[in-house]
C-alpha cells in the first residue's frame, strides 16, 4: 500500500491475578502523505476520520529516524 505505515504500539498491563507486568502491543494503519518514513523510525499519529477499511490514523511527525545500515 502506498502511503501507509505500520506502526506497531506497546502497552504495559497488570496481570489480573498474578501482578506481574506484560507487555501488550497493537498494530495500526496510518496514513503517511509524504512517504517520509522508514522501517524503524519512531513516529506519532493521530486518530482522524476513516481513509480506508484499516487506515484510521494520519503521522503527525518523524520523531527519532532509525540509523542508516
Amino acid at each position: 500500500m502506498d502511503k501507509t505505515i505500520t506502526v506497531l504500539v506497546e502497552r504495559r498491563v497488570k496481570h489480573p491475578v498474578y501482578g506481574k507486568y506484560i507487555t501488550r502491543s497493537s498494530k495500526i494503519h496510518a496514513h503517511d502523505e509524504s512517504n517520509q518514513c522508514g522501517i524503524g523510525d519512531t513516529v506519532t499519529v493521530a486518530e482522524t476520520r476513516p481513509i480506508s477499511k484499516s487506515k484510521t490514523w494520519n503521522l503527525v511527525e518523524v520523531v527519532e529516524s532509525a540509523a542508516q545500515v
